[in-house]
């Protein structure tokens, strides 16, 4: 489905640029060292789940925000990632970076078996089949119990290591997550910016105007799916690494909602937006755990007022105070 958020008439969201851009790498990797070994252990759990989903909204937001289509979807790659690794690793005694390439493999190949004739749909007919996919994935983890043990779910897996070295803390760990999320946005923000980049922008504003300029449409937005399925694959490995159990429930369709709050809440079609969604959806929860009950009203309320004062994210409104004031630039 065209995103119309892309495909409307109005510009892309401010990106975060000049001085502060190129020194938003170091803030991060500043604040989860500073969180890593000054935090309690619960705090550092959050933060790595905010690395996962930013991982995985970055891949998202390469197919939704960049290419502007839309997938309901990406949660079966999530799944495949994080089982395959599972399996592999707590079953097979594989190395779990070894696995986690080799879940990355399985993913890219499904991406390309699926999305071959998947993204020949266009319009709502694209967002349901991709939507189907996620119920398929999603059942398939539920009824085939001798390989991935259904809702008792998958545990003894082990954490991310390499070459018998396991980083056994989640300290340690949330490390290593932000430093994998740090190089998924450099990636991601080299590809925005190459020619193969450019290509998938002109699909995001009209198909039709990019196929008359000679870009090949449906072999740009297959490419853009399997990267997108890509980033899913690792995010689900790193999460049944970082969790050692995983079952059904982490890859249903509440992570859809969650990782389109993510994006929509911190910019999509922006390079920063999806990571700073992550980390915001990740705390709400605990932030508002004060208010019991009254908790999902607040939570709701603050979505739908940055929904409607901010449509363009929270990059949109730094990028609004830079172009007011100048700040952060060169």
């Amino acid at each position: 489905m065209t995103s119309p958020a892309i495909t409307s008439t109005e510009q892309a969201p401010p990106r975060i640029r000049g001085s502060f851009g190129l020194a938003m790498p170091v803030i991060v990797a500043v604040a989860a060292i500073l969180i890593a070994f000054g935090s309690s252990g619960y705090l550092v759990t959050v933060f790595g789940f905010a690395a996962i989903y930013g991982i995985f909204v970055t891949g998202l937001n390469f197919f939704m925000g960049y290419t502007g289509q839309a997938s309901f979807g990406q949660n079966a790659f999530a799944a495949l990632g994080g089982y395959t690794s599972a399996v592999l690793t707590a079953t097979h005694g594989f190395e779990p970076i070894v696995a986690l390439f080799l879940a990355m493999i399985l993913s890219g190949v499904v991406a390309l078996v699926v999305g071959y004739p998947t993204l020949r749909l266009r319009g709502h007919y694209l967002a349901m089949a991709t939507f189907a996919l996620g119920l398929i994935v999603y059942e398939i983890a539920v009824e085939w119990t001798s390989l991935t043990q259904g809702y008792m779910g998958y545990s003894g897996i082990p954490p991310i290591g390499i070459f018998g070295y396991e980083l056994t803390t989640e300290k340690t760990q949330l490390i290593a997550l932000v430093a994998i999320l740090l190089l998924g946005v450099w990636i991601s923000s080299r590809l925005r910016h190459s020619r193969f980049g450019r290509a998938l922008r002109a699909i995001a504003g009209s198909e039709q105007a990019a196929s008359a300029l000679g870009i090949k449409v449906s072999r740009y937005k297959l490419a853009a799916f399997m990267v997108a399925a890509l980033y899913a694959s690792v995010a689900g490995s790193l999460f049944a690494h970082f969790v050692g159990f995983i079952s059904p429930e982490v890859f249903g369709t509440n992570m859809v909602v969650l990782s389109f709050t993510m994006l929509y809440l911190g910019g999509i079609g922006s390079t920063w937006g999806p990571v700073i969604g992550a980390v915001i959806v990740s705390l709400l929860p605990e932030a508002l755990r004060g208010l019991k009950e009254l908790q999902d009203v607040f939570y709701c309320a603050i979505l739908i007022a940055i929904l409607i004062f901010l449509p363009k994210g929270l990059t949109g409104l730094v990028g609004l105070v830079q172009d007011r004031t100048g700040w952060g630039r060169k």
